[in-house]
């Protein structure tokens, strides 16, 4: 990337990153930070995984019915980090946050392995397990619940899509002389870009 001459398209940088990381064999290159912050201005911070990237944002999928569910539900709106440490780069995305259709979450959700439908029914993420035994024990009643059939969504699990109000590019270098590139919507389809001291 050419911090002096920034690309015109963050999207299609991101995307050039992602797979770059790839390419160096890291693991979970699409892997993100998600913050959020819950109602009494609490934040929170988990990884969560990149399933697909365009103009409308950067979409995840989880449980909704969970704590991240709950905080975007009352305070939509969410931080976004990428960091490989290999390739000394990150980007930062910030946006409001908004639910995928019914429909894009059917088709992720399809291509999921069956184990993992499989857990998205029987765990209550985020909420107090006495045990192991109490998950495992819940896995077994939802395979034999679908035993021979094919599991569908579950109605709380979903995607969640982050908009691009900006992005940050990042670029580790000697002596603390980072390069920062951010990104803002300009209003007309396109960005506007500012370089920032490291």
């Amino acid at each position: 990337m050419d911090f002096e001459r920034p690309p015109a398209d963050p999207i299609a940088q991101l995307t050039m990153w992602i797979e770059d990381a790839r390419k160096a064999g890291l693991p979970n290159p699409n892997a993100m930070a998600l913050a959020t912050v819950d109602s009494k201005g609490q934040p929170s911070v988990r990884i969560v995984l990149l399933k697909s990237l365009d103009a409308r944002g950067a979409v995840f999928h989880t449980n909704r019915l969970s704590r991240k569910g709950a905080e975007l539900e009352g305070n939509p709106h969410a931080a976004l980090l990428f960091h490989w440490d290999a390739l000394d780069r990150q980007v930062r995305i910030e946006g409001d946050v908004s639910a995928v259709s019914d429909a894009e979450s059917d088709a992720y959700f399809a291509t999921r392995p069956r184990e993992s439908r499989i857990s998205a029914w029987a765990s209550q993420q985020s909420r107090p397990a006495k045990d192991r035994a109490e998950l495992e024990a819940a896995v077994a009643q939802i395979e034999k619940r679908f035993a021979g059939k094919d599991v569908p969504r579950p109605p709380h699990w979903g995607g969640y899509r982050v908009s691009l109000n900006r992005i940050e590019f990042w670029r580790g270098s000697a002596n603390r002389m980072h390069d920062r590139i951010v990104y803002t919507p300009d209003g007309r389809g396109g960005w506007r870009t500012q370089r920032l001291y490291p």
